[in-house]
């Protein structure tokens, strides 16, 4: 849950690495600086890892082009299955980090990998102290309470960073690609989460209170959540 001394938290449509999402992403890391933060960008690809040695090649390239871009110190934490998140080895590299960051893929396998684990305790930890966090696309998902069955024909429980918010990512194309899904989600009565639709190149951001950031919208699509525009 947010409290007071909490760094921001970014829920991201996608884009991530991306030139289009610099300004964001250097803002998150320049807010975890102020309050005393490292100027590291840590980027997570456990989304993708599972895609092969070549796609963690290219999002490790993409995320070494944009802290190169910002001016930051690039750490590519190489968290690729669950027992890598018990290395405790790995939790040094996340200290005092600016910002911490999970990019896109299968948010089910991030929270699988995630649950449970020193690495996630360790994150909430930085992140209750100041740093920023963000999750893109299937980062974004994993932080709620449920995951959305995008890609599989089930929901299944998410890292509950925030337990009563649940995203649908690429909303703005989401809603071409798999039309009938989406609105049975939207009519789902049993569920007392919001639930939100986050177009492309767009975030959510918590600082101290919620605002958009991007080029397109933030879609409140079941419940309640008030945002600054």
């Amino acid at each position: 849950m947010i409290n007071q001394d909490s760094g921001a938290i970014a829920l991201v449509g996608s884009g991530e690495y991306s030139l289009q999402m610099q300004e964001l992403e250097t803002e998150l890391l320049h807010l975890a600086i102020s309050k005393g933060k490292k100027n590291t960008f840590v980027q997570i690809p456990t989304a993708s890892s599972h895609e092969g040695q070549s796609r963690r090649e290219h999002w490790q390239s993409l995320g070494k082009e944009q802290a190169d871009r910002i001016g930051s110190q690039c750490v590519y934490l190489p968290i690729h299955e669950r027992e890598d998140a018990f290395n405790l080895d790995f939790l040094d590299l996340i200290a005092d980090a600016g910002l911490i960051y999970f990019s896109g893929g299968d948010p089910h396998r991030v929270a699988e990998i995630f649950s449970g684990s020193p690495m996630w305790e360790e994150i909430i930890k930085q992140w209750n102290s100041g740093t920023s966090l963000a999750g893109c696309s299937a980062g974004a998902m994993a932080f709620g309470g449920t995951i959305m069955g995008l890609r599989r024909s089930n929901h299944s429980p998410g890292l509950s960073l925030l337990p009563d918010i649940e995203v649908i990512p690429h909303y703005d194309k989401m809603l071409g690609w798999l039309p009938e899904r989406v609105a049975s989600f939207i009519l789902k009565s049993d569920s007392q989460s919001v639930l939100l639709g986050i177009d492309e190149y767009t975030a959510l951001v918590h600082t101290d209170s919620w605002r958009r950031a991007g080029r397109g919208k933030v879609h409140v699509l079941r419940g309640a959540l008030d945002f600054k525009e």
